[in-house]
C-alpha cells in the first residue's frame, strides 16, 4: 500500500461519514412533515379503503369485500368497458395530435379511434347507470357540470382582471383588495347572502335585475329544470345541461375564486421581463398581439396551476353547495361530496360512503394525471 493510498483512505471515510450525516440531517428535517402527512393524509385514505370492505353501519359489520363498489358500478365488467373507452379516447387523441405532422390517413384513423372510444365509454356508462347506483353517478355528472361551469370562467375572468389591474390605473391597489375580499370571506356567511339575492320571491335582487330586461321572475335556487329547457329547447337528461339551481351555485363559485386567481395572475405578470414588451412594441406589435403572443405563453405555468387546483377544488367543494341547496332543486345540485356526506351522516351507511369517497378520490387522481399529461405539455417555462 503506497503512501498516497494511506492518505486518501481516511479522506474517503470522512467524506462518506459527512455525506451520511448530511442525509440523516435532511431526513430529520422532513420527518415532522412526513409524520403529519402519514397521520392526516395516508392513514385516513387507507382506513377508508378498509371501511369500504365492510357492511359498516354506525358499528363495524361483516366483511363483504367489493360489494359496496359493485353497488356503485353494477359490475366490474362495466368498469372495464368504461376504462376501455377512456383508453381508446386517450389513444385516439394521441394519434390525432400527431396526425397533423403526418399523412391524412392518420387523421382519419385518429378520428375513428376517438369515435370508437366515445361509443365504448357511453355504452359502459349506460350499463353502469342501469345496474349500479344511479344517484351517485348522477352526482358525478352534477360535479362535472359544476367544474366545467366554474373553472374556465374563473381562469378567464381572473386573467382579464389581472391584466387590467397590472396597468398603470388609478386606485389599482384598492381594486385588488376588493376583488380578493370574496375569497377570504367565510363561505357560509357569503352563501347565506346569496340565498337572499337569489330568492324565488319577485322582490329578490336577482329577479328585480332581470326584470329590467323584461324577463319574468325565476325560481333560481329552487328550479330543478335544466337551463336549456328554460330557454325553450326541448332537451332533458345530460344534454339539458345544469339546472338553474346549479347555475346559481356556479355563480357563487365564480364570484368566490375570481379574486384569488386575479392575485395569482398578478404575481405571474410581474415575473414577465418588461424588455420583452418593449422589444415587441419597437417592432410595431399592438396591445392585442403583445397580450396573445407574449402574456399568454409567459404565464402559462400560472394558468396550468390554477386550472389544476381549480378542478381538484370543484370536485371537493362542499360548504357553499350545502348551504345553497334546497329540496325543491331535487338532485340537480347534489354533487359527489354532498352525496357522500348524506350517506355518511344522514343514512349512517359508512361502508357505502367510504366506497364512494374512494371512487371520487380515484377520479380526482385520474383527472389530475390527465391534465398534467395533456395541459402540462402546453406550458411554456421559458
Amino acid at each position: 500500500m503506497t503512501e498516497s493510498t494511506l492518505i486518501e483512505q481516511p479522506k474517503r471515510i470522512g467524506l462518506k461519514r459527512l455525506k451520511a450525516r448530511e442525509q440523516l440531517t435532511g431526513y430529520l428535517f422532513i420527518l415532522p412533515a412526513l409524520i403529519i402527512i402519514l397521520i392526516f393524509g395516508i392513514f385516513p385514505i387507507g382506513y377508508s379503503i378498509y371501511m369500504s370492505l365492510f357492511d359498516w353501519r354506525v358499528v363495524k359489520g361483516p366483511f363483504i369485500g367489493d360489494r359496496n363498489y359493485l353497488m356503485i358500478f353494477g359490475s366490474w365488467k362495466n368498469v372495464g368497458i368504461v376504462a376501455a373507452g377512456i383508453a381508446l379516447f386517450y389513444a385516439g387523441s394521441k394519434v390525432w395530435g400527431k396526425a397533423f405532422q403526418s399523412l391524412r390517413i392518420a387523421r382519419l384513423i385518429g378520428a375513428l379511434i376517438l369515435i370508437l372510444g366515445g361509443v365504448v365509454f357511453i355504452t359502459g356508462w349506460m350499463q353502469m347507470y342501469e345496474t349500479g347506483n344511479s344517484e351517485f353517478l348522477d352526482s358525478l355528472i352534477v360535479t362535472l357540470y359544476y367544474a366545467l361551469g366554474t373553472v374556465p370562467a374563473e381562469v378567464i375572468f381572473g386573467l382579464v382582471l389581472a391584466y387590467i389591474l397590472y396597468q398603470d390605473i388609478v386606485g389599482k391597489e384598492a381594486f385588488r383588495m376588493i376583488y380578493f375580499l370574496p375569497y377570504i370571506t367565510p363561505s357560509i356567511s357569503s352563501a347565506v347572502v346569496f340565498q337572499i339575492i337569489f330568492s324565488s320571491r319577485e322582490t329578490s335582487l336577482a329577479n328585480q335585475f332581470i326584470g329590467l330586461f323584461g324577463i319574468s321572475p325565476l325560481k333560481w335556487r329552487f328550479e330543478p329544470r335544466p337551463v336549456l329547457q328554460l330557454l325553450g329547447f326541448n332537451v332533458s337528461g345530460i344534454g339539458g345541461g345544469p339546472s338553474l339551481a346549479l347555475l346559481t351555485i356556479i355563480f357563487f363559485g365564480i364570484w368566490s375564486f375570481i379574486g384569488y386567481n386575479t392575485v395569482i395572475f398578478l404575481s405571474g405578470l410581474g415575473n414577465i421581463p418588461k424588455e420583452i414588451y418593449e422589444a415587441a412594441e419597437i417592432d410595431g406589435s399592438n396591445s392585442w398581439n403583445r397580450f396573445w403572443y407574449i402574456t399568454i405563453p409567459m404565464i402559462s405555468p400560472v394558468t396550468f396551476y390554477l386550472t389544476l387546483i381549480g378542478f381538484i377544488g370543484t370536485f371537493k367543494a362542499f360548504n357553499h353547495i350545502y348551504v345553497l341547496r334546497t329540496p325543491s332543486a331535487q338532485n340537480t345540485v347534489i354533487t359527489a361530496s354532498l352525496m357522500i356526506f348524506d350517506r355518511f351522516y344522514r343514512a349512517n351507511q359508512y361502508g357505502i360512503a367510504t366506497a364512494q369517497a374512494i371512487v371520487l378520490f380515484v377520479i380526482i387522481l385520474g383527472l389530475t394525471l390527465v391534465q398534467n399529461n395533456v395541459l402540462g405539455k402546453q406550458v411554456f417555462y421559458g
